[in-house]
């Protein structure tokens, strides 16, 4: 059944324009904004453009057009490369959600800051270990701010030729700007360690000389977000320049709750279950809850069953308790387990049954011994 959505006119032509021109940016702006119109009436449309957009103009590079992008001297290898906006929705807690609208607020409302004296750099600076979502928050502000994100390669941005990793940071940080697009700095630590660290090199301290007056010498719209698994690692003088920050830590228990159901059930999860593999993942961060839930769906797909939500609670507490298994052959039984989710996760009768094949009455029975 076709849906009709009506498009803007200028919209119209400025989207036929971009693509006669192959130019890949406004391609993606204007289609992310067809997407917004499209999200209320019909909202498969919308997230088919979205998933339009993921393609990363396959299409126009193979009919021989590709983006000139800066490139190291010597390898002639891309310093940057444009990440598409991400489709994937970001959970947050109650703090990150307040840093991210807040930076997202100040970008749009810069004029009006401006006016009143209040304006400064849009820097983000976010910091966590490895899988709690940093990536995917620099995409959605990209996203809701309709601009290009450029991720800088830091495989070709530091050269084996030292002098040469000082001009490439220039290149980035003279051609982003131009195509108003977002800076965005992963494993930032890697460039921009401390000065006074007696092991490195006197010309790495100099790349991180070079990368300071880089951010200064941007306009103060200009947008620079930097992620980083080791903030302790970085140089006091580059956490001044990053006046917005996020600290990312695993997943509390409500966001848990949130990944679970939308990763493993599509939002349609039962309650109590939810709640049970919510309390069994303590340590696990949303990445590791994303990774089990896909593998699970995919399983159940190809052998035409249901989501074996025991098998998903026993890689949670594999996670979670090292002394879950004996050694590689011998596991605890079904008794062992279930005590084991009752004291040291805290799921109550109800819970354990959602997760654990056995009556309640042989539970019951498990858990009085």
């Amino acid at each position: 059944m076709s849906i009709d959505i009506t498009i803007p006119s200028q919209d119209l032509l400025r989207l036929i324009d971009a693509s006669l021109n192959a130019d890949y940016t406004s391609v993606r702006q204007i289609s992310n904004r067809l997407a917004s119109y499209a999200a209320g009436s019909a909202p498969e449309i919308s997230k088919r453009i979205k998933l339009a957009i993921r393609r990363n103009g396959v299409p126009l590079r193979a009919s021989g057009y590709s983006e000139s992008l800066p490139t190291d001297p010597k390898s002639r290898s891309a310093l940057i490369e444009e990440q598409a906006w991400p489709v994937c929705p970001i959970f947050l807690n109650e703090g990150l959600k307040k840093t991210f609208d807040s930076f997202v607020s100040s970008v749009k409302n810069y004029d009006l800051l401006l006016k009143n004296g209040l304006s400064g750099k849009m820097n983000l600076l976010m910091s966590g270990p490895p899988g709690t979502g940093k990536t995917l928050v620099a995409g959605h502000i990209a996203s809701a701010l309709g601009m290009p994100l450029y991720v800088v390669r830091l495989d070709s941005i530091i050269s084996s030729l030292l002098g040469d990793t000082a001009k490439n940071i220039r290149s980035v940080f003279d051609f982003v700007p131009e195509k108003n697009g977002i800076i965005f700095l992963d494993e930032f630590d890697a460039i921009a360690k401390l000065r006074n660290d007696q092991h490195e090199l006197g010309e790495l301290k100099r790349v991180v000389n070079t990368l300071i007056q880089a951010i200064d010498a941007l306009d103060d719209r200009a947008i620079v977000i930097a992620a980083t698994n080791h903030s302790e690692l970085l140089d006091r003088a580059i956490w001044r320049r990053f006046p917005y920050r996020m600290d990312f830590g695993k997943p509390d228990l409500e966001l848990r709750n949130h990944l679970w159901n939308y990763f493993l059930f599509q939002d349609s999860g039962d309650a109590t279950t939810i709640s049970a593999l919510a309390k069994i993942s303590i340590d696990m961060t949303g990445a590791d809850i994303e990774s089990i839930s896909l593998s699970a769906r995919r399983i159940a797909i190809i052998n035409d069953k249901r989501i074996d939500t025991q098998e998903i609670a026993i890689e949670c507490m594999k996670a979670s308790y090292n002394e879950f298994y004996i050694n590689d052959s011998e596991a605890f039984n079904k008794k062992d387990i279930c005590k084991l989710l009752n004291q040291k996760f805290l799921l109550n009768q109800a819970e354990i049954l959602t997760i654990i094949k056995t009556s309640r009455q042989t539970l019951s029975t498990y858990l009085k011994e």
